[in-house]
C-alpha cells in the first residue's frame, strides 16, 4: 500500500548560486561611478554602516548573475590586495550579448583594454582593467 499524497508538499528548494563577490576599492563613490557609468551596472544597494562604511552593492543587471560588493579597503593588508584580488590574473568575467557594442561604450568612457578583441572557441573576447587594476573578461560566448 503506497502512502497517502501529503497535504502540505514539502517545497522545492532554490538551486544554490553565487551570489556577492567582495571586490576591494580604494573610494566608494569612484567605484559606483566607473561600474555604473563605464560598465553600465546598476547600483543595487548603497546604504550607510556606521562612520566610514557602507554597503555598496553593483551588478550588471538586478537579475543578472553574482552582484559585487564594493568594500572600501581600510586596513594595510586590504589596501595592499586593491587591484590585485587574483593575483594578476583574470579575476572576474563579464559575459555580454553584445560584444562590439559594450567594447566600443567602455573604451568611450575610458576603460583600458589590455589587447584587441580576439575569436577563440568560446567566443569573442578582450581582457580589460577595472578601476583599480583588477583584471576582467569580456566574453560575448558562442551561443549568446
Amino acid at each position: 500500500m503506497s502512502p497517502a499524497p501529503s497535504a502540505h508538499p514539502l517545497p522545492i528548494p532554490l538551486p544554490r548560486r553565487l551570489a556577492t563577490v567582495t571586490l576591494l576599492v580604494r573610494d566608494y563613490d569612484e567605484a559606483i561611478r566607473f561600474f555604473t557609468q563605464a560598465l553600465r551596472f546598476e547600483l543595487v544597494e548603497d546604504t550607510p554602516r556606521g562612520p566610514g562604511k557602507r554597503w555598496v552593492v553593483v551588478a550588471p543587471a538586478r537579475d543578472g548573475g553574482a552582484a559585487l560588493l564594493l568594500a572600501k579597503a581600510v586596513t594595510d593588508e586590504q589596501e595592499a590586495s586593491v587591484g590585485k584580488q587574483a593575483g594578476g590574473r583574470v579575476f572576474l568575467f563579464l559575459h555580454t550579448p553584445d560584444f562590439a557594442a559594450d567594447h566600443a561604450h567602455m573604451v568611450s568612457h575610458g576603460v583600458r583594454f589590455l589587447e584587441a578583441p580576439r575569436h577563440e572557441p568560446h567566443g569573442t573576447v578582450a581582457v580589460f582593467q577595472d578601476l583599480c587594476g583588477n583584471r576582467w573578461d569580456l566574453i560575448q560566448p558562442n551561443d549568446a
